[in-house]
């Protein structure tokens, strides 16, 4: 990648972009960069490299379960440390991210009580059901994946196409807080969401071959679902909706892949 504009009033692709984006969507311990004060782009033109950031998170879960599989763990077990892997290299931000949005879309009346609740830490009885759900069956269909020995296509191409979905919703909705992480990264550049989208189905067509198409079609189906429930219930996205995004789409890759086996 090259630091040259993409195109009048666009940003550029730049290598610090992906660095950015493993510092924001990972607790891996990375060095600091340095920012420069005059620097005017927006961080969110960099979303290109978050699909990059899922390819390294679904290795390391992908190895944790071929690896555990291999000395003899039972499948069960492989698939709950593999579960771990990749809470740990995340930080579960994308977790809290889907339990607060779970608290705040059925825990108020409006969209200023869903805002409001979705900021409050504390968790709440629609959080913990969609967070016990959602990473229970994420648990369950990796451990018929690795009794399949198809975890690592689905794995890899469901990470990926996740974080691309996240760049999308990133593009089309627009942030409803006056402050916080969205607000401040801002909204990625058309070609940035292309460029995810283009990674995503790459990677997508390396790991599940012809089944591609079936999940394309049902992440962009979960995305705009995603979109139109976001927009109805609080006008837009917010950080914690591109992180429930991200849980919500990567369940439902996983389970078209399986549906292929």
């Amino acid at each position: 990648m090259t630091d040259r504009d993409i195109e009048a009033g666009g940003g550029a692709f730049r290598m610090r972009d992906v660095h950015l984006a493993f510092a924001l969507l990972t607790r891996l311990p990375l060095p600091r960069i340095a920012f420069d004060d005059a620097e005017t782009r927006p961080a969110a033109h960099g979303a290109w490299a978050y699909p990059l950031v899922g390819l390294a998170v679904g290795a390391a879960v992908t190895l944790t379960a071929l690896v555990l599989s291999t000395l003899g763990a039972p499948a069960a077990v492989a698939a709950g440390f593999a579960v771990m892997a990749g809470v740990l290299v995340t930080g579960a931000m994308h977790e809290d991210g889907l339990a607060d949005c779970a608290d705040g879309f059925w825990g108020g009346w409006t969209s200023e009580r869903r805002l409001e609740i979705m900021k409050d830490s504390q968790i709440g009885t629609y959080g913990v059901l969609a967070l016990g759900l959602v990473v229970g069956l994420r648990w369950a269909l990796l451990t018929h994946l690795i009794l399949e020995g198809a975890v690592a296509g689905a794995v890899l191409s469901a990470a990926v196409t996740s974080r691309a979905v996240m760049v999308w919703v990133m593009g089309s909705l627009p942030s409803v807080r006056a402050a916080g992480l969205s607000r401040q990264t801002g909204q990625p550049h058309r070609q940035a969401v292309l460029a995810a989208a283009g990674i995503g189905a790459c990677v997508t067509l390396i790991a599940v071959g012809h089944a591609v198409f079936l999940i394309a079609a049902l992440a962009g189906l979960a995305g705009f679902g995603l979109m139109r429930l976001a927009r109805g219930k609080i006008g837009g996205q917010t950080g914690d909706v591109l992180g429930g995004t991200q849980q919500i789409v990567e369940l439902v890759v996983l389970l078209g892949v399986t549906l292929t086996l």
